[in-house]
């Protein structure tokens, strides 16, 4: 299987993924999330850089991923919108970045993924993860400020990737975070297809 653009170990593992996702029953098929992956992003620093282009790297590649300005439009309610599609994707790509700290929204989107138990991908682009803490600036309840930093520790702590705008070679870029993201899908699909065959013998009648 040849995809232009893609290493060969992408498709490898794309084609390993789609076998997996693919629907035996109409009723599968419509049962599937609204979003395969919900990338967690500060969109003055990456929007235009990262997120963007892995978005959309991502969607020619025929997966669902959900970026805030893609996703939705001019009126829509945030927390309607985004609570939803992190509580019901399969994996979470958190794209840090020097002003990220800043955002309560990053950080109440990081917060909830972990919360909800997702596998999350960190990418550290253009800042290191020491560098990375959560600033009180008068706007955020004590409990609001000990979820957040909870999370982002989490985060800091997990292997992730990294990548320099100014000197990366972005087409390996891509091509690395779209494998990793994969392979995670992937991995994520067959513990799961795991669980089910497990219920169904232990639940099988007498």
């Amino acid at each position: 299987m040849q995809l232009r653009g893609a290493s060969s170990a992408i498709a490898n593992n794309l084609y390993l993924y789609r076998k997996i996702l693919q629907p035996k029953t109409p009723i599968q098929a419509t049962a599937r999330p609204p979003c395969d992956i919900f990338i967690n992003h500060r969109g003055i620093d990456t929007k235009k850089n990262i997120a963007g282009l892995l978005d959309h790297h991502l969607f020619r590649l025929g997966f669902r991923p959900f970026l805030d300005s893609r996703n939705m439009k001019p009126g829509d309610k945030l927390f309607a919108n985004i609570n939803p599609a992190i509580r019901n994707c399969k994996i979470g790509v958190a794209v840090f970045s020097p002003n990220y700290c800043d955002s309560y929204f990053c950080l109440h989107e990081l917060a909830l993924l972990m919360e909800s138990k997702k596998r999350v991908i960190p990418i550290f682009c253009d800042v290191k993860p020491s560098q990375l803490r959560v600033v009180d600036y008068g706007t955020s309840s004590p409990e609001q400020l000990q979820r957040f930093s909870r999370a982002l520790e989490e985060a800091k702590y997990t292997v992730g990737l990294t990548f320099d705008t100014l000197t990366g070679d972005w087409s390996h870029f891509l091509n690395t975070a779209t494998d990793a993201i994969i392979k995670n899908l992937a991995e994520l699909e067959a513990e799961n297809s795991s669980k089910k065959s497990t219920y169904i013998v232990q639940r099988r009648p007498e």
